[in-house]
Formats: structure tokens, C-alpha cells, sequence
């Protein structure tokens, strides 16, 4: 019986980490931290959205691997990942990449890309 409740503890904590999400990073301060240029911006709304416009200074994640040579070497530096709204979870995979490849600091835009042009904030193409 012992083994039973350890295995389902251990599942539950597995689920619960899964389930973890990362905090939210409002406008303002995501403002302050690109003025004071403190911060490393990860755009998951893939290549074609990343074209048309993005948050200036942002990288397009293309994967870990390819992350891993975008973001800075500091890893108390603090990433951001964003997608296109309140309600898209893409988010997610550039904020585990980014804490796999051992920062300690990962939030989350989550009025993403609309969010900003919504506050008519200015986009950058890319190049």
C-alpha cells in the first residue's frame, strides 16, 4: 500500500510541475526592462508573425538549441516569452527551453503580441 501512495505522489508531483506556469510580466515593466535593456525576448508566434512585426529586440524561437546561442550569457538575465495573446500557451515551450538552458528568471507577456499593438506600442520587422 505504501509503494501505491508513493507512486501516485510522485505523479502528482510531476502533474503539478507540468501544470506550473511562469508569472506575468505586465506592459510597464516589460517597457522599464527593454529601456533599461535588461531583458532577453523570445517571440514563439512563428517566422511569418516574427516578419510582419514583433517587439523591437525579440528573437523568433526556432528551439532550444538555437536559443541557446540567442540568449546572453548571464542566466540571472531576465527572459520573456510571448506569443499572440492571453489565450495562447506557445509561450510555454521557449519559457521551459529558456529554464532548461539554466535561467533563473523567465516570465511570461501575456498580452503578447496583440497586447503590445493594442497599447500602440511600436513593432520591428525583421530584417
Amino acid at each position: 500500500m505504501n509503494k501505491i501512495l508513493a507512486a501516485c505522489a510522485v505523479a502528482l508531483v510531476s502533474l503539478a510541475a507540468q501544470a506550473a506556469d511562469y508569472a506575468d510580466i505586465g506592459l510597464a515593466e516589460l517597457k522599464t526592462a527593454i529601456a533599461s535593456k535588461k531583458v532577453a525576448l523570445v517571440d514563439v508566434n512563428g517566422d511569418d508573425s516574427f516578419k510582419e512585426g514583433h517587439i523591437p529586440g525579440a528573437v523568433l524561437f526556432e528551439g532550444k538549441e538555437k536559443l541557446a546561442k540567442q540568449l546572453p550569457a548571464d542566466k540571472s538575465t531576465l527572459v520573456v516569452a510571448y506569443c499572440g495573446g492571453p489565450s495562447c500557451n506557445a509561450y510555454r515551450a521557449a519559457a521551459k527551453a529558456a529554464e532548461s538552458l539554466g535561467y533563473a528568471n523567465v516570465k511570461h507577456f501575456g498580452a503578447g503580441i496583440r497586447g503590445w499593438k493594442a497599447a500602440g506600442e511600436k513593432t520591428e520587422a525583421a530584417k
